[in-house]
């Protein structure tokens, strides 16, 4: 039976897109092409905040549009009283807030609680106001999608949310592209030999320990003329301390979007010991360039990394230290991890992540 169902889409004309804005832009593109190609198609309403470019959406029959321009509280009056007028048969958030009353059935995605791990790390009335939605969200939703086993534990823990009533469904993951990445040297001012780490640089990323565990290394290799890159923005409590007394540690600022995939291919590996993290990209973009990872054993990212990685205690230094090690020192290990990350990488994909989506929608409406 074909469904009338209303997405909120307006994460997708953000000009600078985050993780969350790049998350809806793609699964939006792609459950249009599945749903196109199904023999009894749904109808799709898009509602955005801002004009959406012409070409943001592949070309559809069974798609409409509705620009509902609206300054502030978007999602709570506008685009709720959109809803009560249409009235679909199911409604799709997928980023976390639904509106506070609306009608009928719905599906919200919920990214992760990183809030509640790490309060320190948002403003308090930002904080308030993600625990507020997030909770009331995942209670109203009639199936509410996680990004990872550990965000749907993270789910029932704090919030109470059955697991029967949450579907995992991991986000799909594109090789980063460009070019040859022949300019980075010169470009960034890093050395041609290095460890990266590629993210915005703030506490729950684990800088600290980061760069004190490379410090361990290069002190026990004082010959290796190895650096590690910090690629990605200052973020919310960046601490000029973190780098005090240390060497061989560049940062880069933001990197252009096309220098990702050659930073990360140019690399001998990426190092990435979060605290936490509800999906971690940089990872799965990582093994699709064939880039061995170090990551955290915790949250989401063993479950993602798999066998095809490094997983260490992201609280231990040593640990972290150990790693690199094993990594720098092993051409075979490296090979090893570098074959197993190309397959487990492959699982992510947008297609299959539309298809579980559209199935959840199906299951909520009826």
């Amino acid at each position: 039976m074909s469904l009338n169902i209303a997405i909120d889409a307006s994460r997708t004309t953000v000009a600078r897109a985050t993780g969350t804005e790049h998350y809806a832009r793609e699964l939006l593109r792609h459950l249009v092409l599945h749903n196109d190609s199904k023999a009894d198609p749904h109808r799709f309403t898009f509602y955005f905040r801002d004009e959406p470019p012409a070409d943001l959406f592949p070309a559809s029959v069974n798609i409409e549009k509705r620009v509902i321009p609206f300054s502030r509280l978007w999602t709570h009056l506008r685009f709720a009283a959109a809803i009560w007028q249409q009235r679909p048969d199911v409604t799709f958030v997928p980023a976390h807030t639904l509106p506070f009353v609306f009608p009928g059935p719905s599906v919200v995605t919920v990214h992760d609680l990183g809030y509640l791990h790490f309060p320190q790390a948002h403003p308090a009335r930002q904080r308030a106001y993600l625990d507020l939605t997030t909770r009331y969200s995942a209670r109203r939703a009639s199936v509410v999608l996680a990004d990872s086993q550990a965000t749907a534990d993270d789910l029932t823990h704090f919030y109470g949310t059955p697991q029967d009533k949450i579907r995992v469904v991991y986000p799909g993951v594109a090789a980063p592209g460009g070019g040859e990445g022949l300019h980075l040297s010169q470009k960034y001012g890093i050395p041609n030999d290095y460890l990266l780490f590629i993210g915005t640089l703030q506490p729950r990323k684990n800088i600290a320990r980061l760069v004190r565990a490379f410090t361990l290394w290069k002190q026990s290799h004082p010959e290796s003329d190895l650096g590690l890159v910090l690629a990605g923005g200052k973020g919310w409590l960046f601490d000029e301390s973190w780098l005090n007394g240390t060497e061989d540690v560049y940062l880069t600022g933001y990197i252009d979007e096309a220098d990702k995939g050659p930073m990360m291919r140019h690399a001998m590996g990426l190092v990435f010991p979060s605290l936490y993290e509800g999906f971690g990209f940089p990872v799965i973009e990582a093994m699709h360039v064939g880039t061995p990872v170090i990551a955290s054993n915790t949250s989401s990212l063993p479950e993602l990394v798999g066998e095809a990685g490094l997983l260490v205690d992201p609280l231990n230094e040593q640990a972290i230290a150990s790693a690199i090690d094993l990594l720098v020192s092993q051409p075979r290990l490296r090979e090893k991890v570098r074959h197993t990350g190309y397959a487990q990488a492959a699982r992510f994909t947008w297609e299959q992540a539309a298809e579980a989506t559209l199935a959840a929608l199906e299951e909520a409406a009826r």
